[in-house]
């Protein structure tokens, strides 16, 4: 028996730290504003996108922001404020499904295949949805439809802001194709540039290259990357446990072992980490700093605060005077990552039961 595609919403706040700020002082209306703490060691959390124009986005450390848009709105971020606000949004969410996997503060995935609201087709429910959302918080989303994740989420970014896209599921492996590789949900800088350098530069490019190729240049992703180049995802919606951690890390291409060669490295990854931190609505109190030595040796060294952590600046702080714990080292380093953990406080939903099946997007 042919499966019947599933029903997939991804539904993403326009600019969403920046939009609760501009909506409670409407002065800020018009202008580029970010969200964040300016100074030399203050990074963006989000920017509206008057200050995207100018090229601000996300982690971006704040003085590079302000060289960028020299009349950029710095504004103090107000997570409580924003986690009201999600549980709105949220609860909007239910009203449809109870398949939701909340992805940050601003975005989730909503399984509608078998919803029972009365709205017989994927699109009308996220038109409904839409308009729920700016009725309840006077925000916008955007929000895209498809028979998979991958793709829904292309669709979400793809008529930002305040839109709604569908891909069909014959409309799915073409638009892939044409897709560049860098828009590809799930690869970053890094690996593009390794894909380039492979000659893959979109979708058509990356579909034309066999399982075995893919594996070999990128392990065990590289089966991801073969199956969602055809436009196939099976990954299911689903709410799991709160994340125990968020980390990122970083490859050299060449070994460093200087403290500020180190440090340079070390700075836009704990600006990466904050910022999903506090989109993911978290409070944590220990940091880890991982090292990957030139023979491949790994070590961690790991430091809990007494209080949770409050500012990107202080994440950063202990991630360096770990660092500086470990030199001089006797040998290179290839890798560095920071990682936050010890939760206090996460958004969390209990876990749906129900899956689906059904068609009409």
């Amino acid at each position: 028996m042919e499966q019947v595609p599933r029903k997939i919403i991804h539904v993403d706040m326009d600019s969403y730290f920046a939009s609760v700020e501009m909506r409670d002082n409407p002065d800020l209306r018009g202008k580029p504003v970010a969200v964040g703490h300016a100074g030399d060691r203050g990074v963006v959390a989000t920017a509206n996108y008057e200050a995207r124009k100018y090229g601000v986005k996300s982690a971006m450390p704040s003085k590079l922001a302000l060289k960028a848009c020299p009349e950029l709105i710095f504004v103090p971020p107000r997570f409580d404020a924003y986690r009201e606000v999600t549980r709105i949004i949220r609860s909007i969410f239910r009203d449809y499904t109870p398949l939701v996997e909340p992805l940050s503060l601003d975005e989730a995935y909503l399984d509608v295949t078998n919803a029972n609201c009365g709205i017989p087709t994927a699109t009308k429910i996220a038109i409904k949805i839409k308009e729920d959302i700016f009725r309840e918080t006077q925000l916008t989303a955007s929000a895209g439809v498809s028979y998979n994740k991958f793709l829904a989420k292309l669709a979400s970014d793809y008529r930002k802001p305040n839109g709604i896209y569908v891909i069909t599921p014959d409309m799915g492996e073409a638009f892939v194709e044409k897709l560049k590789i860098g828009r590809f949900h799930g690869i970053g800088p890094a690996t593009e540039k390794r894909m380039h350098e492979l000659g893959i530069y979109n979708g058509r490019d990356l579909k034309q290259r066999s399982l075995i190729e893919l594996q070999q240049a990128f392990g065990k992703v590289g089966t991801h990357y073969y199956w969602i180049a055809r436009g196939i995802d099976n990954r299911e919606v689903e709410v799991d446990s709160p994340r125990k951690s968020i980390g990122a890390e970083n490859t050299f291409d060449v070994d460093k072992s200087d403290f500020d060669g180190l440090y340079e490295e070390l700075m836009p990854l704990a600006a990466k980490v904050w910022a999903h931190t506090k989109r993911l609505g978290a409070n944590g109190k220990s940091v880890t700093l991982k090292v990957k030595f030139s023979d491949f040796k790994q070590i961690t060294r790991s430091r809990t605060l007494l209080k949770n952590i409050e500012s990107g600046e202080e994440l950063l702080e202990t991630g360096v005077q770990l660092l500086k714990e470990l030199l001089p080292v006797r040998m290179g380093i290839r890798l560095i990552g920071i990682t936050h953990s010890g939760f206090e406080h996460i958004l969390e939903l209990s876990k749906p039961k129900d899956d689906a099946q059904m068609v009409l997007f």
